[in-house]
């Protein structure tokens, strides 16, 4: 598999568990003291990083910097957007679109040669 895919694979991944980890709790955890959502939280986020840190680390063997961290944006928006209206039950709006619209003129600007 190519260094890219596998850098976006792990990259999704780890945002599945980031969303989890920052959000989630404010479905489920709403009721517990801020501290016990935390906890829960980091305990997520774990998982994020064991994703997110190899990730990175091959990304960045093949792609720059800022090429890296406008794909992790890209993915980010692209994983939150489900999760908030199929998990969080947040309406769908136009905004996530034009979010992804100023997200690809990003993508064009840091991957163009």
């Amino acid at each position: 598999m190519p260094t890219i895919l596998k850098t976006i694979l792990l990259l999704t991944i780890s945002n599945v568990f980031m969303s989890f980890a920052w959000y989630a709790h404010l479905k489920n955890l709403s009721q517990k003291p801020w501290i016990i959502a935390a906890i829960i939280s980091w305990g997520i986020a774990i998982m994020e990083y064991m994703f997110q840190v190899p990730a990175n680390r091959l990304g960045f063997t093949v792609m720059s910097l800022g090429q890296l961290k406008i794909l992790q944006e890209v993915i980010t928006l692209s994983v939150f957007v489900p999760f908030a209206v199929l998990y969080m039950h947040q309406p769908l709006k136009l905004d996530f679109l034009w979010a992804g619209v100023c997200l690809m003129g990003a993508v064009y600007f840091m991957f163009r040669t």
